[in-house]
């Protein structure tokens, strides 16, 4: 298949996937990418031609540094002994330690193979660290020293896999240049992208000075950082790519309080542009491994040293190598803590450590590095089983996530599903960075509320403004608003709600709509009895009413979706147009009539609820009040509505009126997100993502305005 169908392909499939993920919570994403890729490959032989040249380069180089925008400054300043010394000497260990033990276990596994698998399952997936983390509970300072670890361990452990693979390649290693070799990679690495980060910065900075500040510039500017980064690194210094692209990854983190009181809309912008790029390679790579695992098991069976039952004996002791490496390690770290009298001495050390060890889900940096392992050596001999290490590593992948999916619910008292980093979009993405003093929030007497239900709030207090703001020139504009934000609170309503009071408010609105289509039809009797229209109106509009009348007979459901209900309008009017053009009468004539039963029907709507509910008979405390306003609302949409096609206004004065109560009424929203926040019922977090749903409402206004003028 041609790359660009191939990559049309993974990329329909990552999207499935997250479909999928909707609905199966409870399992992983990146397991669900995993089968689609071998539900594709099994049916259709599907096959993704790897090129290990740039397999790094694309997926390797943008993902560690996105790790590193969004590491935690003052945990790893707080913590750097520790952080470091798991990022390093247990990558180190695991490497070398694993690395005899994989051999033991696998004699036909060449050394430095097994040496190199074991260095690329060191690096651990830091979203799925950090979920794993905070549903468990654990303290602060071990969730501080995971997460930290999990930043920096995809250097180590890649530079780690790149010797023992340059081991195997060339079939020479000599310890001394080795140590050689890792001190100047890894200290021109690190300069290299401190000083390409300095400089792209500078530039940056100049061209803004110059009045080059364009968003969508500096956007690509800066998506581009890491690949150039990376490439000349390599190339020109052939120092670490690696850890250039992390240092480059910090250094743009730590200035990027300038950035964002310099230019907000270019952060906005540009996170939105990470996630989008993040979100698809890290499911792309998942979809890859479950398209390669055919294959791996294939050749691996082919080759005819093992079979399938050995080879995932392998994966499965493999794993928990690699577990209990991690596990014992913390464990000593735990009795370091207590020792030195920095932890108290009741502290669960064996509990925390196997959490620890199940914690280290291996994820998207791991397979992009065992894809990237050539087919080659330098004798032009092939390498040394190499499906063996691709299969055994998807199944460390695999096994761990699996292990993190089973054991999380036992462990949890959050009940949240375990999330990696293909799952880590848009919500979870900025979750990475703790919180700034590395405390929990003391628990809050004052009920907090779900965003859900914030956010129904802060509409309804937008409405309370625009009521406030209508007046007898703009009220077709101002129904219209209100009638929005209605539709919107009443979605919202249907998740935070409980099912019993959601039927409640259906079971009313029922209710009240036969009170009001029972008014409808006695006043269209009325118009025709009048001889206020003519017959065919009559038909339509009683056709109308009866359709209404059987909807309501049906059991009531969730909410027509807008996309339906918009295109169920449009046919409405076009066949009814169409009718009134074949008909022999007046069409404009007909469209009057139409126009003078929206109206009236509807204020005769509004005359049976009021009555109704001033009845003597009628307990009007018993319906629920969002229900009885969003009847009367509908309907005095409709007669504005109608008015205007009857007398229609200056669009551009109506969408005047609209803006303007529109900018008024994302200022009320602002206020109530204050008022929730200062009483307690909101978090600051929570509180940070209203205000950003505000600002994402007040761009789109913005855009339409300009794309208007």
């Amino acid at each position: 298949m041609p790359i660009v169908e191939a990559v049309i392909l993974l990329i329909v499939l990552v999207l499935f996937s997250n479909i999928i993920s909707h609905y199966l919570t409870f399992i992983p994403v990146s397991l669900i990418q995993i089968a689609l890729g071998l539900l594709v490959a099994l049916i259709w032989k599907f096959e993704v031609p790897l090129e290990t040249d740039w397999f790094l380069l694309l997926f390797i180089a943008p993902l560690l540094y996105n790790d590193g925008r969004r590491f935690p400054r003052r945990e790893l300043w707080r913590l750097r002994g520790p952080i470091f010394a798991n990022a390093i000497w247990l990558v180190f260990l695991t490497t070398i330690l694993g690395g005899f033990l994989i051999y033991e276990l696998i004699p036909k596994m060449p050394l430095t193979v097994a040496f190199a698998l074991a260095a690329i399952l060191s690096p651990t997936d830091p979203v799925a660290v950090q979920s794993i983390s905070k549903q468990a509970k654990l303290p602060d300072s071990l969730m501080h020293l995971v997460s930290g670890e999990s930043l920096i361990n995809d250097a180590s452990g890649l530079i780690a896999f790149k010797y023992a693979i340059a081991a195997t390649v060339t079939g020479a290693f000599s310890m001394g240049t080795a140590v050689g070799d890792f001190f100047y990679i890894s200290i021109v690495g690190f300069l290299s992208g401190l000083i390409f980060m300095t400089a792209i910065q500078l530039l940056m900075d100049i061209l803004r000075r110059q009045g080059i500040d364009d968003v969508i510039f500096n956007t690509v500017l800066q998506i581009a950082t890491p690949f150039v980064v990376y490439l000349v690194t390599e190339e020109i210094t052939h120092a670490s790519g690696v850890i250039a692209v992390v240092t480059a990854g910090v250094l743009y983190h730590a200035r990027e309080n300038r950035i964002v009181e310099d230019s907000p809309e270019l952060k906005l912008v540009t996170e939105k542009v990470w996630d989008i790029i993040i979100y698809s390679l890290n499911g792309i790579v998942f979809v890859i491994l479950g398209i390669e695992l055919p294959v791996a098991t294939s050749q691996v069976i082919k080759g005819g040293q093992f079979n399938t039952w050995e080879a995932l004996f392998f994966a499965f002791v493999t794993w928990v190598i690699i577990v209990v490496i991690r596990t014992v390690w913390t464990y000593g770290y735990v009795l370091y803590e207590r020792i030195t009298h920095k932890a108290p001495k009741n502290r669960p050390g064996l509990r925390m450590s196997i959490l620890s060890g199940l914690s280290g889900v291996r994820g998207a940096v791991t397979m992009a590095g065992v894809l990237s392992v050539p087919m080659t050596i330098a004798s032009g001999a092939g390498f040394p089983t190499r499906s063996l290490m691709l299969f055994v590593a998807s199944g460390v992948i695999i096994i761990s996530l699996v292990a993190a999916t089973i054991t999380l619910p036992l462990i949890s008292t959050s009940g949240q599903p375990l999330q990696t980093r293909a799952s880590a979009s848009d919500e979870g993405a900025n979750d990475i960075d703790l919180d700034a003093d590395g405390e929990e929030i003391p628990a809050d007497p004052v009920r907090k509320i779900s965003e859900d239900e914030a956010r129904a709030y802060i509409m309804r207090l937008a409405i309370s403004k625009i009521e406030e703001l209508r007046r007898p020139n703009n009220q077709r504009a101002a129904y219209d608003l209100i009638l929005d934000y209605q539709f919107v609170i009443r979605r919202l309503e249907m998740s935070y709600r409980a099912d019993t009071a959601m039927q409640k408010v259906l079971e009313d609105e029922i209710k009240l709509r036969e009170v009001t289509l029972a008014g409808e039809r006695a006043s269209l009797k009325e118009l025709r009895k009048g001889e206020k229209i003519t017959q065919t109106s009559y038909v339509g509009a009683l056709r109308r009413i009866e359709n209404l009348e059987n909807r309501l007979t049906q059991v009531a459901g969730h909410t027509m979706p807008s996309v339906l209900r918009y295109w169920r309008v449009f046919f409405k009017h076009m066949i009814r147009n169409a009718a009134y053009w074949l008909h022999s009468e007046d069409t404009d004539r007909l469209h009057a009539e139409n126009n003078l039963i929206e109206r009236e029907t509807a204020k005769a709507a509004i005359k049976s609820l009021s009555q109704y509910l001033a009845s003597s008979d009628v307990d009007e405390t018993q319906f629920d009040n969002q229900a009885v306003y969003h009847l009367l609302v509908q309907y005095r949409n409709r007669i504005e509505r109608a008015k205007a096609e009857s007398a229609p206004t200056h669009e551009e004065e109506y969408q005047h009126q609209i803006n303007t109560m529109r900018v008024r009424a994302l200022g009320a929203e602002r206020s109530g997100i204050q008022t929730l926040l200062e009483a307690g019922n909101i978090t600051w977090n929570m509180a940070s993502h209203l205000r950003q749903y505000v600002n994402y409402s007040e761009n789109v206004l913005v855009m339409s305005l300009n794309s208007d003028e």
